[in-house]
């Protein structure tokens, strides 16, 4: 009996679905053989006539390039050989002779207009020959598209009528249990795991009501474990993330997209679908910001990037974001070593904070060139009162002049250096590159800082390559720098020491160092010592903490390239390199 109920199900429905079947098979075979039809007919038009159309097409822009453009006549050429081996058409070889014979004669009068004129003529012919049997094979696939839908329309009629008659005539016992099905089902995605489907009787639909209360019991079991409460906590650090103000977007250890929030769609704008699951390589061909924001990752590195901010347009205006790399690693169970499992990049909206930064390198850059003026003053009045056709001074007021005048030249120095930094930060360093001679701007940071180091014992120790007479640089620029690695040479040297400035070839290059005999710097401040207001710690007080920041800027604006070597106890040696002037 219950063998007898299980065949009479499955016959209906093997019936139902072999019609089914055999009229979709019908279906396909009669649209595939009408397809297959209309590709030839289409093909024929695409690899013939359409080819002679761009042949002829390339050929006319060619004469029309020809008066301006002598290298005209060889694309012209290229298309009339493509045109020689494309004639299909009747008549089409005796035009396409015709303008061989024409182009030939071009060739030995290239600025014959009745020449180009024929040219033309024939191109016209051509371009009509092939239109008019576009227009015939156009009405032969027309012919067959109707036949094709006719039909098509026939046989998809008779499939309609027996699925309709099918659908009628099933019995009603199939569609009831689904539903009831249906309902329990809803009930299991509302997380109501104590839902069971009863069916009475011995066919599929008992069966398949086990296996269904079966899978209800073990997802009760399941709704109980550790394992729900993993997924509950996946889902709301997925709903933290959605609901972050910062853009993010997190990919795995084979570099596909994993995860990503609206902000993150907003400023890419992307659609999510269009990114989940693929790799962010292939995302990055067809967009420039997740290129920019993922260029110079590494995969499995654990340091993250200190990169400059990253512009772009969002919310109607220039926005800054700094870009965080985050790589994840996990040690599995029972294992010491780390797996690599993915990063998170994170962009840090700055924008406030590069507007505040504008707005105090403006800010500095008034108040400094505001200072210049009673700075001036102030010297002058200095000069005056040193002048001893003014009045003679006793020695405690010589030794207060003095005092001054040394405060202003550092008053000076550190406004001169502010100036500088406003140049740097608001992108406006004029740079005048030319060939400059090298023992000029050495003698010039030499002279600057000698009564700094005679008052402290300090020595000049220059060095420079003979076969080193100019430099590709602007001498001004760079004879501040050298200036200012002097300054501090002198600074940090010990008293009665020597400080060595040496130019030498380097390939097609030049390379100036100035070489201290101070306490050195260690190790771990060397990758910080060209930032800005940074100053080792402990070391002696003086300057702004501007200079090495400013003297990177100027010589990279240069084209060049700035470092530093130091062994801690011994010495530092700053050094720079600039093309060769000849």
């Amino acid at each position: 009996m219950k063998n007898g109920r299980i065949m009479k199900i499955k016959a209906k429905l093997n019936v139902g679905v072999g019609l089914l079947f055999l009229m979709i098979f019908l279906l396909a075979a009669l649209g595939g053989w009408y397809i297959n039809v209309l590709k030839k007919d289409t093909g024929n038009i695409l690899t013939a006539n359409y080819n002679t159309l761009l042949y002829a097409k390339n050929m006319l822009r060619a004469l029309e390039e020809l008066p301006q453009d002598p290298s005209a006549l060889g694309r012209l050429s290229i298309n009339l050989d493509k045109q020689r081996e494309n004639v299909t058409e009747q008549g089409e070889q005796m035009t396409t002779n015709a303008i061989v014979s024409h182009y030939e004669a071009l060739q030995k009068e290239p600025g014959n207009s009745t020449i180009i004129s024929a040219i033309r003529m024939d191109l016209t012919q051509l371009m009509e020959q092939n239109m008019h049997a576009i227009s015939l094979k156009s009405k032969v696939a027309e012919q067959t598209a109707e036949q094709a839908v006719i039909v098509i329309s026939i046989a998809g009629t008779l499939c309609f009528v027996i699925a309709f008659t099918l659908l009628i005539n099933l019995p009603s016992n199939i569609a009831d249990p689904i539903r009831k099905l249906t309902e329990s089902i809803r009930q299991i995605a509302g997380q109501n795991y104590r839902e069971r489907v009863h069916f009475a009787g011995t066919s599929e639909f008992a069966e398949l009501a086990q296996s269904f209360n079966t899978m209800a019991e073990k997802l009760e079991e399941y709704s109980e474990s550790k394992l729900d409460k993993i997924l509950k906590a996946k889902q709301r650090i997925e709903a933290l993330i959605d609901n972050m103000h910062d853009p993010v977007i997190g990919v795995d250890e084979n570099r596909q997209i994993i995860f990503v929030n609206e902000e993150m769609l907003k400023v890419t704008a992307l659609d999510k679908k269009n990114l989940l699951d693929l790799p962010v390589d292939q995302v990055a061909q067809q967009n420039d910001l997740i290129r920019d924001i993922f260029k110079n990752t590494v995969t499995a590195s654990s340091e993250r990037e200190d990169k400059l901010p990253i512009k772009i347009f969002a919310d109607g205006r220039e926005s800054y974001f700094e870009k965080d790399v985050i790589p994840i690693n996990v040690t599995p169970t029972g294992e010491l070593q780390d797996q690599f499992i993915g990063q998170v990049v994170i962009l840090k909206n700055i924008t406030p904070f590069k507007e505040l930064d504008l707005a105090k390198t403006n800010f500095i850059g008034t108040i400094s060139h505001e200072f210049k003026t009673p700075i001036a003053s102030i010297q002058m009045g200095v000069q005056l009162l040193e002048n001893e056709r003014v009045g003679l001074l006793n020695p405690e007021q010589r030794n207060l002049v003095g005092g001054v005048k040394e405060d202003l030249e550092r008053l000076l120095n550190i406004t001169g250096e502010l100036l500088n930094m406003t140049q740097v930060e608001s992108g406006s360093i004029q740079i005048n590159l030319h060939p400059a001679e090298v023992e000029p701007m050495i003698e010039y940071a030499v002279k600057a800082n000698r009564s700094a180091a005679e008052q402290k014992g300090i020595g000049f120790k220059i060095d420079v390559d003979p076969q080193v007479q100019t430099v590709f640089a602007d001498n001004e620029k760079t004879a501040w720098v050298l200036t200012n690695f002097l300054s501090n040479a002198v600074r940090y040297s010990h008293e009665h020491s020597m400080v060595h400035i040496q130019v030498e070839a380097a390939d097609q290059r030049v390379r100036f160092s100035v070489k201290d005999s101070g306490q050195g710097v260690e190790p771990k401040y060397l990758d910080r010592i060209f930032e800005r207001y940074f100053r080792v710690p402990g070391a002696k007080k003086g300057g702004t903490g501007l200079g090495l920041s400013i003297s990177k800027e100027f010589i990279e604006a240069q084209g060049g390239e700035i470092g530093v070597t130091s062994e801690y106890g011994a010495g530092s040696s700053f050094y720079f390199y600039l093309r060769k002037g000849d």
